[in-house]
């Protein structure tokens, strides 16, 4: 697929390749791009191997700037990441990609964008807004889910959250890598090294490092506050097992002096008087009534209860 950037972006069958026409587009698989790469003049001889890309990144070169993308799926992040490539002068922008995930996202900016001044650095900045455009959203629900499980765990209602806030946790951290590749990325083109960009223009690159520099910001704060989460339930936890324990001595406080009555009087010594009373044991049944009684209300007086 080949554009031209006007007001907005015109699929054309053929590309002039000098750039006399004007700046352009163009989405290639590896195929084509290893078939067409010649033609664009970039000076790079790039081999491209998908599957081997990893990160986000951009590499300045003599005649272009070159680079990878590697973007998560914002639906399910822990997923396999899309891949593909760019190449890029000041002449227009080459993207080789085999997802599908680039005309996408060109179509996306088609339906959406008008440009009053059209320039190559304004598609690149539409391009990587289009990469984050839902991630406030997607993180203000991960916030609200964090809430909830937090206002589970003190209420007493929530089972473990472990493998919950477990995945949210490993979600962010990859989210907040992919922030940082891109922060990354936006400062190597704000950078503007080789001069291919209007410099004037490059004022884009630094409205979407700042963007994305708020996202990288809100995602590790939301990560802090994940292990808040696991260590508040693990607390409830402690709590709960102290309030066993405690329950646990105060009955056995109560029950060893019965237990020392029941030892005593068990011995059947010959010449024990009380085994021969007739009141004895009626006697210590309310001995040990009373004991149970007042140390009952010694705990409560003493909030143990």
């Amino acid at each position: 697929m080949y554009y031209y950037i006007r007001n907005t972006l015109e699929k054309t069958n053929k590309l002039d390749f000098k750039g006399k026409s004007g700046q352009f587009v163009a989405v290639l698989t590896s195929a084509e791009w290893l078939e067409n790469r010649d033609k664009f003049d970039m000076g790079i001889e790039m081999d491209i191997d998908l599957s081997a890309i990893h990160s986000t990144k951009a590499e300045v070169n003599y005649d272009s700037l070159t680079g990878t993308f590697s973007i998560p799926d914002r639906e399910n992040i822990s997923a396999p990441n899309t891949n593909f490539a760019f190449a890029l002068d000041e002449k227009g922008i080459v993207f080789i990609d085999d997802s599908g995930f680039v005309d996408k996202t060109i179509s996306n900016i088609i339906s959406s964008k008008r440009w009053t001044m059209p320039s190559l650095e304004r598609f690149i900045y539409d391009f990587l807004e289009q990469i984050v455009a839902r991630d406030q959203i997607i993180l203000e629900r991960v916030d609200k889910e964090l809430d909830t499980i937090e206002s589970n765990i003190l209420d007493g209602e929530e089972k473990d959250p472990s493998q919950r806030v477990s995945r949210v946790r490993s979600d962010l951290r990859d989210l907040r890598i992919h922030y940082e590749q891109l922060l990354d990325l936006g400062q190597e083109l704000e950078e503007n090294e080789n001069d291919f960009f209007n410099e004037d223009n490059t004022r884009y690159f630094h409205l979407f490092t700042q963007r994305v520099s708020r996202l990288h910001d809100l995602t590790a704060s939301l990560r802090e506050y994940s292990i808040q989460i696991r260590d508040l339930y693990q607390s409830q936890l402690d709590i709960k097992q102290n309030r066993i324990m405690a329950l646990l001595t105060i009955i056995t406080s109560i029950f060893m002096p019965l237990t020392l009555i029941a030892g005593w009087y068990g011995m059947n010594f010959r010449y024990m008087p009380e085994l021969e009373y007739k009141w004895a044991y009626p006697a210590v049944i309310v001995v040990s009534v009373a004991i149970v009684i007042v140390s009952l209300i010694f705990f409560k007086k003493k909030k143990w209860l």
